[in-house]
């Protein structure tokens, strides 16, 4: 099997670079690559790079991902987002080879309190949320096999990510506030990789398999449990820390406004995919603790 992963350098595609390795053989490139273009900004010399590799698979991690920024620049936010995964799809289907897309909770419109399955209606909110949206009906109209990937959250070891912002911030602050009213499952780039590379085994072997499937970590959060216990953690793990316990405030999406509007629900349903795939998802305390004895120290 050759694979071609578009996205190398990214949270989940960098992950990815060590999950697919064990599959065969693997091509992965990012938008400044030198030898084969991967500038998701010119969809069409795309074309060129699939043609030379002639994968059996592509994986999709690349995207436009800056949620807020795409509210100013929606033409580049949909031609990231939407026309390139649709020229890698239709690329995909002309060489009979499987397409790995990944998508988001932002498709929908974050209403409820429920777990969301694959087969509910969606309504982004937002032109991060639309145009990832159409990224995926572009993907399916193309008549490729595919594994469309929706989650949520996601956050990896390298770089920058939510929870290593809230500890520079513990440590310097006295006082903290933290949104509490949107809910959803911190899902890590390692834990998204490692089922892709599982999910894309199974479904190579029974193409019956193809679809869209919701990946998350078990169980749910705000952003503002989610600080309180990364901020614990790293409290009892010797970490200095500023902010009492009783300092961290919780607030209303209300009070902190930003350009794109965010789903107050990210609740995603994996059952589906823990039913196809034979898969268990584990709970998101056990990746962030990972996550966070990982950087410790960094």
């Amino acid at each position: 099997m050759k694979i071609l992963l578009f996205g190398c350098n990214g949270q989940v595609g960098w992950e990815l670079q060590r999950s697919l390795s064990v599959l065969g053989e693997l091509v992965a490139v990012d938008f400044d690559s030198a030898e084969l273009s991967a500038d998701f900004s010119r969809p069409e010399s795309l074309v060129a790079t699939v043609r030379a590799v002639q994968p059996d698979v592509i994986v999709n991690a690349a995207a436009h991902t800056a949620v807020d920024k795409a509210e100013s620049e929606p033409e580049l936010a949909h031609t990231i987002n939407a026309a390139a995964p649709g020229v890698l799809a239709r690329e995909a289907a002309a060489r009979g080879a499987w397409l790995v897309h990944y998508s988001t909770d932002y498709i929908f419109d974050g209403s409820g309190s429920h777990y969301r399955t694959e087969d509910e209606p969606p309504g982004p909110l937002s032109v991060y949320g639309r145009t990832k949206l159409e990224g995926e009906t572009l993907s399916r109209a193309s008549g490729c096999r595919h594994l469309i990937l929706r989650t949520s959250w996601v956050y990896s070891a390298r770089g920058g990510n939510f929870a290593r912002t809230m500890l520079k911030l513990a440590a310097e602050r006295d006082r903290l506030t933290v949104i509490d009213d949107q809910i959803g499952a911190p899902t890590g780039a390692d834990l998204l990789a490692d089922v892709t590379a599982h999910a894309l085994r199974a479904a190579t072997a029974a193409p019956t398999l193809a679809g869209t499937y919701h990946v998350a970590a078990a169980g749910e959060t705000s952003w503002f449990d989610y600080a309180r216990f990364v901020i614990e953690w790293a409290r009892a793990n010797g970490q200095a820390i500023a902010v009492a316990p009783d300092a961290i405030k919780p607030i209303p999406t209300s009070d902190y406004p930003t350009p794109a509007q965010r789903p107050l629900n990210s609740r995603l349903n994996t059952s589906r995919l823990r039913r196809a795939f034979g898969l268990h998802m584990p709970p998101w305390q056990t990746g962030v603790q990972r996550m966070l004895a990982e950087t410790a120290g960094r």
